[in-house]
C-alpha cells in the first residue's frame, strides 16, 4: 500500500476525486492537500513541508493538481517534495517547462516536432512584419499562461491585432502569435498521455462562430484513434517535456499533424466522460510503477 497526497485547490472537483477513488480501489491511502495551504520550511539538510501547521512525513507518491494560477508556487511545493525524496507523478521543472507556451514551442519545434508558425514581438514596431511572417491575419493571439481558451483571441486583421498586442503588453502580460489553421474548422484533438503510451484521445468540435475548441467553452467531443504519425509526435512532445501525465494537443492540417500545447495538469472529465476509459486507474498505475523504480522496491506490499 502507499501512501498518496494529491495537491489540489479543490477536492471537489472532477480529477481530483477520480483519482482518489482510483487509488482507493487499489487499496492505497490518499488524501487531498491544498497546495495553496502549504508552507516551506527551508533549512541546511533538512527540507519540510508544514501544512495546517503539521509538519508532512510518510508520504511515498504525489500527484500534482496544479492550476495555471498558482503554477509558481505549485512548482515550489513539488520540488521541496522533491528534495525530501518524494515521488512526484510530474516534476517540477516539467510543470514550469510546459506551462510556458513559448518555451514548450521552442523546445518542441527545435526537436523536429511540427507546431504552428509562432512569433514574439521585443517591440510593437515589429508586429507588422511578423505577422506578414505568419502569412497575413488572420492570426491567433494567445497568453503565455492560459488554460480553458481564456487569453486566446482570433485577430482578423492587422488593425485588430496590433492593439490587442499592445493593451497585453502594457499590462505585463506577453503574448505570442500563431498562424490561423483554417483547415481546422474550429476543431483539436486531446490525446492524453500516462506514461509512454496513449491512453485515450478526443475529437474536439468548437460550437458554431467559435474558433476555440475548449469543453469549458461549449464545445463537443467524440472519441477518435490517432493515426500512427499523431501518436508518435504526441509521445514525443510529452517525452521532450519530461512529463509522465500529459494532455497534447494537436490540429490537423494540410501539412500533417501540429502540436498546439502540451498540458502538464490535464483535466479527466472531458476525455473520461467522452472516451469511458479509466484514466485515473491508468495514472495510479503508473503511479505504482515510478515509485517501484524510485525506491528500489515494491513498498505497497
Amino acid at each position: 500500500m502507499l501512501n498518496i497526497a494529491i495537491l489540489s485547490r479543490g477536492p471537489g472537483l472532477y480529477s481530483t476525486q477520480s483519482l482518489f477513488r482510483a487509488a482507493r480501489m487499489r487499496g492505497h491511502y490518499v488524501r487531498v492537500i491544498d497546495h495553496g495551504l502549504c508552507s516551506l520550511v527551508i533549512e541546511q539538510g533538512l527540507p519540510q513541508v508544514m501544512y495546517e501547521g503539521t509538519r508532512l512525513v510518510g508520504m511515498d507518491a504525489v500527484i500534482p493538481r496544479i492550476g495555471a494560477s498558482v503554477t509558481d508556487y505549485g512548482a515550489a511545493v513539488i520540488r521541496q517534495l522533491e528534495l525530501m525524496g518524494i515521488y512526484t507523478a510530474t516534476r517540477s521543472e516539467a510543470l514550469i517547462m510546459a506551462r510556458d507556451k513559448l518555451k514548450c514551442l521552442q523546445i518542441l519545434s527545435a526537436n523536429g516536432i511540427a507546431v504552428p508558425r509562432t512569433v514574439i514581438a521585443g517591440m510593437p514596431e515589429a508586429l507588422p512584419r511578423l505577422i506578414d511572417n505568419l502569412g497575413g491575419p488572420p492570426v491567433v493571439i494567445k497568453m503565455l499562461e492560459s488554460t480553458h481558451g481564456v487569453g486566446v483571441i482570433l485577430a482578423e486583421s492587422r488593425n485588430t491585432a496590433i492593439p490587442i498586442v499592445e493593451a497585453f503588453t502594457k499590462l505585463g502580460q506577453p503574448v505570442i502569435l500563431q498562424e490561423y489553421i483554417e483547415e481546422a474548422a474550429g476543431t483539436d484533438i486531446r490525446a492524453f498521455v500516462v506514461g509512454k503510451r496513449v491512453v485515450a484521445s478526443m475529437f474536439r468540435q468548437a460550437q458554431v462562430g467559435e474558433f476555440r475548441s475548449n469543453m469549458h467553452l461549449g464545445a463537443t467531443a467524440s472519441p477518435i484513434a490517432l493515426t500512427p504519425d499523431e501518436e508518435k509526435i504526441v509521445l514525443e512532445s510529452a517525452r521532450l517535456m519530461n512529463l509522465e501525465i500529459a494532455g497534447v494537443d494537436i490540429l490537423r492540417s494540410k501539412r500533417g499533424p501540429l502540436v498546439m500545447e502540451v498540458n502538464a495538469s490535464p483535466g479527466l472529465e472531458g476525455i473520461e466522460t467522452t472516451t469511458k476509459v479509466d484514466i485515473a486507474g491508468a495514472i495510479i498505475e503508473n503511479l505504482e510503477r515510478g515509485v517501484e523504480k524510485h525506491m528500489g522496491k515494491r513498498k505497497w506490499q
